[in-house]
């Protein structure tokens, strides 16, 4: 089934969230996230995260939360901060989805936290592109659409391998539960 078809049904419910975890566009994507190092999976994230964050800092200048929300999570992953403190400045990031109109910001709010929570469980990885590619049907919408969304996730794809070839090149500090057994 072609991805347009699934984010058009998705759009005539009125659905907010345009794709999921289960979504077969996703799957060689969500199957790539599977086998990785989680170290990987985090700078894959963050690297995302702060795309996400200058878009908005751009769109809405002054506004801190999303930034709060990305230094809280790099300083979580390198272990110098605890969970509840970053858990509140993801929370924040997505309240203010809440306060924003227009949808891809709405969007893109709840890419950024999700990415952030990759440093908490792997299991937040696809959050980032289900939210990130919503938000550019939302931008372009769907006529207009294709071409960025089949050109973001093979840049997704291509930022994952990356990291996954480059995991050993990355020179900063890891907390302690991100590091293999043993290591």
């Amino acid at each position: 089934m072609d991805w347009m078809k699934e984010v058009a049904g998705r759009l005539r419910r009125k659905n907010q969230v345009l794709f999921s975890k289960d979504s077969p566009y996703l799957e060689d994507l969500a199957l790539l996230l599977r086998g990785q190092d989680r170290r990987a999976a985090v700078l894959w994230a963050l690297e995302l995260a702060a795309e996400s964050v200058a878009a908005l800092e751009a769109r809405y200048p002054g506004e801190r939360r999303p930034r709060e929300a990305l230094e809280a999570a790099r300083q979580w992953a390198a272990g110098e901060i605890k969970m509840p403190i970053a858990q509140r400045k993801i929370l924040d990031c997505h309240a203010l989805a809440k306060e924003l109109g227009p949808r891809e910001d709405i969007a893109a709010c709840h890419a950024v936290g999700q990415a952030c929570s990759v440093v908490h469980t792997a299991g937040h990885a696809l959050g980032y592109p289900i939210y990130d590619l919503t938000g550019l049907v939302f931008r372009f919408g769907l006529e207009g659409c294709r071409e960025s969304v089949e050109a973001r996730k093979r840049a997704y794809l291509e930022k994952l391998l990356y990291w996954q070839d480059h995991l050993e090149d990355y020179r900063g500090p890891w907390a302690e539960f991100l590091l293999p057994a043993g290591g």
